[in-house]
This record gives structure tokens, C-alpha cells and sequence, in this order.
């Protein structure tokens, strides 16, 4: 028995150790939006005297060099002699400093950009995940659930619940970020941020949504006069009568739990003062949106139908390794033994800042990479969308279909999807916009579920709204246009889409 645990542990320090720096580094980057990856580039670049912006006279000036190499020989060893001094100095003045400075850069940025499309922004331009992070430093935390929490901040949904399950989060963390914890931990870690503002943040389904916001009520209002008592009655509606309570069934509701006509109309009117989406409230505090939208892919479709797309650079410069600092190192090698202590901690520090700009290059050539093959691969699948622009034209796509089509992982496809947007001349859409699951009637035949949703949307549109059709009416005029669909999925899709029963949506 003692021998099979020492085996597991053995098998879990592996998984855990399964990403090198330079993978997680990769993964840093590929995550980041593009005004993020701005920002992380040039903090690298103040960061690290070894990384360099590529100059538009620098091939210019190589070939300029080469060609008079013969007649100034003589005086271009007396420079690069000169510069070797200089960067040396440099790197021993900043032995130990410059690795004191911090990852991202938060300075001010300017608001020019290179590329020749209209920045698009809503609101203000501070994103929900950094007025979440603000928070954080009211609490205590240690290290660890710093990145926990943060972790559990950037997988949180537009609505602002977290859909992931704690297993699934706790194996990401372990091999991602090399934090081995229980969910019991993270679930502490959680119960933390649901104490944020707004009110229901972080919840994993309506249910818990509403009770959070039930709960920090009685905070505030339980020690007014008949406040607990209404509160009371509201937590046990949510709680106890759920099912009821999404029906709209307040009939039924109120014989239950025996409540006068007065009280029910009390607890109608509390539970329209929830949100089911405290995310979006944030949002509109702030403005429409409050998310700096700049697209990471300009996707151009002519009329001929033929589509084409780029990677929208930003202002990001292209990047080289300081010649300076390579020659110091080829010196460090070359005449390693001559060379006295504090010549050789120079040239070590030298070399390891060349070590992790080509790092870090390598890193930002993956990225373009790979966000390159997959949006070329959404594109091929999605090509009739990008042709049309109607979203009925959506096939059905799921993350292991870009994955088996590229030859990519499914996290990181998952990755690529998450806070990257593509200019369209249809608009401009988030990538997870492109996914949609499919639904298999009956018969066997696959169709798309946004294509379903858009056949229904239309024909409740189109309902007379003196006489609304019920979920029953729904899916037989649904059949008829070649929806073959169970009521039970109507209401699902319906209620997904936000839109109420029949009874409620007559004028």
C-alpha cells in the first residue's frame, strides 16, 4: 500500500512539472487580447536591455555595411570595440535591477495606431476583469490564492458566473500554473470573490446568483423593522422552490408556503431587484460595454465571395536581440578563461538576458502562429457566415473540430477563442461567437443550435402579440420550416435566448 502512494505522488509531480518556462510563457502570451499583449511587450522591452525594436534602416544599413566592409573594416572594429564597452558598463550597472521591475506595463499608452481599421470603444475603457482584480487588494490573501483568484477572475463569463467545474479548475491550475490544490481550497478561494461587488458575482447557476444576492441583502437591510423577515421568505422561494420559481408558477408558490396576496406581491416585487447577470450590471454602470474592443483578426470578404484575413499587429514592433549583447556573450565564450569575476558576472547577466530575449521572440512568433492556422481553419469552416454575414449560416463547430482540423491542442484553441475579436464586414465579433453546438433530430439529421434559435426568434417576432404562441404552437410551426424539434428543447432554447412564456410576452 505504502509503495502504490509513493507511485501516485510520483505520477502527480509529473503532471504538475509537464510545462517548461518557455511553454508557459507561450501560453502568457496567447491568452492576452491584443491591447494586453501590447502592453506586455513593451514592459519586456523595458524590462530586458538584450531585447530590441527592429529599426526600418536596419536592413538598409546591413546592406550598406557589407558593401563597404573592405574600405571602413578598421573603424567598424573600433565601434562594435566601443559598443561591446558600453553594454558591458550597462549590464553592470543593472545587475539586479532590471529583474526588480514589474511583468505588465499600466502606464498611460497613446491612442495611435498603425493599422487602418476604426477602433471600436464602448464605455470606459478600464475591463471588468481589472475592477474585479481592484477588489483583491481589499482582502487578505497569500500569495497563492492571489493567483487562485485571478485564475477564477479570468475564466468568469460575460454574465459573470464561472461555468467550470472545480475539477476542471483544479487540473488546469496544476498543470498550467504548477498550484496543486483541492477544490476544497479553490472553493474557499471562490467563496472570497463572490463577496465582491456586484452582489452574485462568481456563481455557478442562477440559483446560486440569486441567493448570493439574497444573502448580502440581509447584510444590509436584516436589521431594518420586517427586513429579515422578507428576506426570509425570498431566500426560501429561491431555495426551496427553484423549479417553481424559473415556471413563473407564484400560484403555486403561495399555497405552498401559505402566503397572503400582499406577501406575494412583496416578493414579485424584491426579485425584480436581482440581477441574473451581475456582469452585465457592471457593464452598464460603467457604460454599454466597458471593454476596449480592438480586433485581434481583420477578416475582408469581396464580392466575389473569396475571404481573406490578417493578424491586426497593433502596436506591436517587430523584435531582435541586441547585437551588443550577443557579441558580449560570443566574447564570454571565446576567452572565458582570462577573464577576471566581475567581467565574467557581467557577461553571464548578458547572456542570460539573451537567453530570454530569444525567449520571448520566440514566444511572440508562436503566437502570431497559431492565432494565424486558427482562424484560418474557423474561417474555412465558417466560410458561408463570412460570405453572407447571416448568422443562420453558422454550421455546427465545437473546439475539437478546430483542434483536429489545425492540429492543435483543445485548450489552446480554447485559448485563441477567449477575448479575441474579428473585424468582419458583417461586424465585429467575439471567436467564441463562431462556435455552436449541434442538435441531432430524430432522424438523425445534424443541425446547428444558433440556426434553430434564429428560425424561432423569428417566428416569435413575427407572433401576434395580443395571442403569443405557446411552446406547444412553437414547435409545430418550428417542424413546418424544417426544425423537427422536442417542446422541451423550444423552452430550453427560448429561455437561453431570454425570451419569457406566452403568457408573459402578451401585450
Amino acid at each position: 500500500m505504502e509503495s502504490r502512494l509513493i507511485q501516485e505522488q510520483k505520477q502527480e509531480q509529473k503532471l504538475v512539472q509537464r510545462l517548461s518556462q518557455q511553454q508557459m510563457l507561450q501560453v502568457k502570451l496567447l491568452e492576452m487580447p491584443l491591447s494586453e499583449f501590447e502592453q506586455s511587450v513593451i514592459a519586456e522591452l523595458d524590462d530586458n536591455p538584450a531585447l530590441e525594436t527592429v529599426s526600418p534602416d536596419d536592413a538598409l544599413y546591413e546592406g550598406e555595411r557589407s558593401q563597404d566592409s573592405r574600405e571602413d573594416e578598421s573603424f567598424e572594429e573600433l565601434t562594435e570595440r566601443e559598443e561591446r564597452e558600453d553594454a558591458l558598463d550597462s549590464a553592470l550597472e543593472n545587475i539586479g535591477r532590471d529583474d526588480e521591475m514589474p511583468e505588465t506595463y499600466y502606464g498611460n499608452r497613446g491612442q495611435e495606431s498603425g493599422a487602418d481599421y476604426e477602433e471600436i470603444v464602448y464605455g470606459d475603457p478600464v475591463s471588468f476583469y481589472d475592477k474585479l482584480k481592484e477588489q483583491m487588494g481589499e482582502i487578505e490573501l497569500t500569495p497563492q490564492q492571489s493567483e487562485v483568484m485571478e485564475y477564477l477572475i479570468g475564466s468568469l463569463d460575460d454574465d459573470g458566473y464561472l461555468r467550470k467545474d472545480m475539477e476542471s479548475i483544479s487540473d488546469e491550475l496544476a498543470v498550467y500554473h504548477n498550484i496543486d490544490l483541492t477544490t476544497a481550497e479553490i472553493e474557499q478561494v471562490l467563496q472570497m470573490l463572490q463577496t465582491f461587488d456586484p452582489p452574485g458575482i462568481g456563481a455557478r447557476n442562477l440559483r446560486e446568483c440569486l441567493l448570493l444576492q439574497i444573502a448580502r441583502k440581509e447584510e444590509r437591510e436584516g436589521k431594518k423593522e420586517d427586513g429579515s423577515k422578507k428576506e426570509e421568505l425570498l431566500r426560501e422561494v429561491i431555495d426551496r422552490y427553484f423549479d417553481l420559481f424559473i415556471k413563473k408558477h407564484w400560484r403555486r408558490i403561495q399555497e405552498a408556503m401559505q402566503l397572503s396576496d400582499s406577501q406575494v406581491e412583496e416578493l414579485q416585487k424584491e426579485v425584480r431587484k436581482l440581477n441574473p447577470k451581475p456582469g452585465a450590471s457592471l457593464s452598464e454602470t460603467q457604460g454599454r460595454n466597458i471593454q476596449q474592443i480592438t480586433p485581434d483578426f481583420i477578416v475582408d470578404t469581396a464580392d466575389d465571395g473569396t475571404v481573406t484575413f490578417s493578424l491586426n499587429y497593433g502596436d506591436v514592433p517587430e523584435l531582435k536581440v541586441s547585437p551588443s549583447f550577443t557579441e558580449m556573450v560570443a566574447a564570454y565564450k571565446s576567452n572565458k578563461e582570462g577573464m577576471n569575476r566581475q567581467t565574467k558576472e557581467a557577461l553571464l547577466y548578458a547572456k542570460e538576458k539573451v537567453d530570454k530575449a530569444q525567449g520571448f521572440i520566440e514566444a511572440v512568433k508562436q503566437r502570431r502562429n497559431t492565432l494565424y492556422i486558427t482562424m484560418k481553419a474557423i474561417i474555412d469552416w465558417q466560410r458561408r457566415f463570412f460570405q453572407e454575414g447571416d448568422e443562420a449560416e453558422l454550421r455546427p463547430m465545437i473546439l475539437k473540430d478546430i483542434a483536429d482540423k489545425t492540429g492543435l491542442d483543445i485548450s489552446t484553441v480554447s485559448r485563441v477563442s477567449n477575448v479575441k475579436y474579428a473585424q468582419t464586414r458583417w461586424g465585429t465579433f467575439p471567436l467564441r461567437f463562431f462556435f455552436t453546438d449541434s442538435y441531432v433530430t430524430e432522424g438523425g439529421e445534424e443541425m446547428s443550435t444558433r440556426k434553430i434559435k434564429v428560425a424561432l426568434r423569428e417566428i416569435i417576432e413575427q407572433e401576434d402579440k395580443h395571442s403569443p404562441l405557446s411552446d406547444e404552437a412553437l414547435t409545430r410551426l418550428m417542424s413546418e420550416k424544417g426544425f423537427p424539434i422536442a417542446r422541451r428543447t423550444i423552452a430550453k432554447y427560448r429561455e437561453q435566448m431570454g425570451i419569457p412564456v406566452a403568457r408573459l410576452r402578451r401585450e
